[in-house]
């Protein structure tokens, strides 16, 4: 199946029409556009669901003005404040992620990323953790809290936009612990480096949910902008028929062309359309009397679901403005190639 973007310029069109005979003069070579077949694209709009949203928990609520009775209450239900030490220590605790099995893509760590978590690695002396950041991402720093007993270094993997950075850290003994921050040109990470000598993580990397939810909103916009912009589906180019003839008035919204594929009537209409009042479209039946025809208006196009020999655009009552559209016999050579 074929999908045709039926531009402003339908000479795009007219293109089909050629025989293998008709050649292209100098004097036409400024004005011809060929036409051409756009292979059906799969992607189709997807289904967006919301990322959950940080809510403040209920030891972080406000108390509500005018309730201070309820707000000592239940002051002294919570009992003492924490002393900031453990309110340290709970905190780095609650953020910090410990690898799982379910993580592991071989020996590959992945967590899921979330801005202000604490990621845990554990290393080995005599061996070499590499963090892997995403391709494409540019390191701007890397800041260890004990640059002593951790040797830390980076390198880049792959070429141009598919480059990766990675940091490599290597403890010099076991039992030893500290932090690491690495800044890049889009987020910061925290990592919690802990020696043993039992065993150490090869490698670890992220995955990232937001940049997934924004990859899948740039791909539906693509997809909108991309039916919007699509008049038909499934048209060949070796069935269109560009001959037809206007006649009758010639308003400013007069058709640009007209042409059909054997089942539909297209009739291309100024780009500006959309700014102006339309006219209807009467097909002319038997004893020249006009009659309402089903079509629908797909961005400056009027498409008709049927053929016919002759229909008139009106706008107006009293003073009516008429353009008429003729069906003409079928034409050859270069006639046939810019139509109507």
């Amino acid at each position: 199946m074929i999908r045709l973007l039926f531009a402003s310029s339908a000479l795009a069109m007219t293109a089909a029409c050629a025989t293998p005979a008709a050649q292209v003069t100098p004097e036409m070579a400024p004005h011809f556009i060929a036409a051409s077949e756009l292979a059906e694209v799969t992607d189709r709009p997807v289904e967006i669901v919301p990322v959950a949203e940080a809510l403040p928990l209920p030891g972080q609520l406000k108390p509500v003005p005018g309730n201070l009775a309820g707000q000592a209450a239940r002051d002294q239900e919570a009992g003492p404040p924490i002393a900031p030490e453990a309110a340290i220590d709970q905190g780095r605790k609650g953020a910090l992620i410990e690898p799982s099995v379910d993580g592991y893509v071989n020996a590959i760590q992945v967590y899921p990323y979330t801005e202000g978590a604490l990621y845990r690695l554990y290393a080995s002396p005599g061996q070499v953790s590499d963090i892997a950041l995403q391709p494409g991402e540019q390191l701007v720093s890397v800041s260890a809290g004990d640059t002593v007993r951790w040797v830390v270094g980076d390198t880049v993997s792959g070429a141009g936009p598919t480059a990766r950075a990675h940091v490599l850290v290597k403890p010099i003994s076991a039992g030893i612990h500290t932090n690491l921050m690495i800044a890049t040109d889009r987020r910061v990470y925290h990592l919690e480096l802990e020696s043993t000598g039992d065993g150490y993580m090869a490698a670890l990397s992220w995955r990232y949910p937001q940049d997934d939810l924004t990859d899948r909103m740039a791909r539906n916009a693509r997809a909108f902008s991309r039916e919007e912009n699509t008049i038909s589906t499934g048209v060949m180019l070796e069935g269109m028929d560009f001959n037809y003839t206007l006649s009758g008035d010639t308003p400013d919204w007069a058709p640009l062309r007209v042409f059909d594929d054997g089942r539909q009537v297209f009739i291309q209409m100024p780009d500006d359309m959309a700014t102006r009042d339309l006219p209807p479209l009467f097909v002319i039946g038997e004893g020249d009397k006009a009659e309402l025809v089903n079509y629908r208006v797909r961005s400056n196009y009027y498409i008709v679901d049927r053929l016919f020999r002759a229909a008139e655009l009106r706008l107006g009552e009293k003073r009516q403005t008429v353009v008429r559209i003729t069906k003409t016999e079928k034409r050859s050579g270069l006639a046939a190639l810019f139509g109507g």
